[in-house]
């Protein structure tokens, strides 16, 4: 079967699928909105028969498991877990000032890369299966994230056991520019510092304590951390109450990435070491959350074997390559377990308003992961 062919003719139905999903806005924060747009998605998963788990959130979208069944019944062969996200970083209305539409072989829209198009390509791969009276060789398992971009203890809590279960893990996050796999990926760190003095009036600063000044001395410390590839920003600040008062409290949040487990750890020692460098202050750092880095590992070497394998069955040739954006793909790969990340369409722009993503690898990534399911 030519499934390159086969996806080709069917690339109008799949850029529909693709506006249908893009249109249903879904920021991570609008549990109304994810949901809503949510509920397309499990609607088409269930029209091919598939079994779909949900787990209920408070403050973020559900989650969800869609199980569909593969040639050998029962737990015989492990399954194939599939990670996807559903929301984007735009917020509700963004998609008036950026339309779906297609120019050429490009498609652009609020999260048509990231990574709404990973959700058209595995509902495609197995309806296609289903239609053909075809059989996956194992069991796939998708797991959809709500909460991919702000990041989801919950969510971690349901991957990890998923990933520990399954033979091996394919993310169908987009793939690097050019087309790409990545193979390595920062970890992150969000680190929250808290800082605090003394208040005392500003004509006689000696009186007080000021925690501003004390968080500045503190971050440019963590700066020294910033080297062999590892990052640090602080994209978030706030503290003092007037301009005539010395600061009392002051807090910032950091973003702080890493290659490597090594980086990581020289990382938390260093927060665990801090101490306040003026008398009178008192400082307090939090791990807000953790994302373990994609390492390169065997199982997943072998697995990339494989898979280039089939792509080139396909005319098609997988490179590899490292960003510096974290994803769920690190999760799994962090157990120790096969995994393949950036197996999505090829474009740039993620999470900007340029946003695009190119046709024709959705329809050959499309093919590929199909493929994918039938033989691995």
């Amino acid at each position: 079967m030519d499934f390159n062919l086969y996806f080709k003719s069917r690339q109008g139905e799949m850029a529909n699928l693709l506006k249908q999903i893009v249109s249903r806005e879904s920021p991570s924060q609008d549990k109304k909105a994810v949901d809503s747009c949510a509920s397309f998605v499990i609607s088409e998963f269930r029209k091919i028969g598939a079994r779909v788990s949900r787990f209920p959130q408070k403050g973020i979208g559900d989650f969800y498991v869609v199980e569909y069944p593969g040639a050998i019944r029962g737990d015989v062969e492990r399954p194939v877990l599939v990670l996807t996200h559903i929301d984007t970083v735009w917020p509700v209305g963004k998609i008036v000032q950026m339309p779906f539409y297609i120019s050429g072989s490009k498609v652009y829209g609020p999260g048509v890369l990231d990574m709404k198009a990973g959700l058209v390509m595995v509902i495609s791969a197995l309806k296609a299966l289903h239609q053909l009276g075809l059989r996956p060789r194992r069991r796939v398992l998708v797991f959809i994230n709500s909460a991919e971009e702000i990041g989801s203890e919950a969510a971690y809590e349901i991957i990890a056991p998923l990933a520990r279960k399954s033979s091996h893990v394919l993310c169908l996050e987009p793939a690097l520019p050019g087309g790409a796999l990545k193979t390595q990926r920062k970890g992150r760190l969000v680190v929250r510092l808290e800082a605090k003095g003394k208040a005392a009036h500003a004509g006689s600063p000696e009186k007080g304590v000021n925690a501003i000044e004390e968080l500045i001395v503190q971050i440019q410390r963590l700066k020294r951390l910033a080297k062999g590839g590892v990052t640090m920003s602080v994209n978030q600040v706030g503290g003092g109450e007037k301009a005539n008062v010395v600061a009392e409290a002051a807090w910032a949040v950091l973003d702080i990435r890493f290659w490597d487990s090594g980086q990581k750890n020289r990382i938390t020692n260093a927060l665990r070491q801090l101490k306040a460098s003026t008398q009178g202050a008192k400082l307090k750092s939090s791990i807000e959350s953790l994302t373990p880095p994609l390492e390169k590992s065997k199982p997943s070497a072998t697995l990339l074997h494989q898979v280039r394998k089939i792509a080139a069955s396909l005319e098609m040739t997988l490179e590899e390559g490292k960003t510096g954006g974290g994803s769920d793909a690190s999760i799994a790969a962090n157990l120790g377990i096969a995994t393949l990340d950036g197996l999505g369409p090829d474009g740039d722009g993620i999470h900007s308003e340029t946003e695009y993503m190119l046709l024709p690898s959705l329809i050959q990534r499309t093919a590929l992961l199909t493929e994918i399911f039938r033989q691995v």
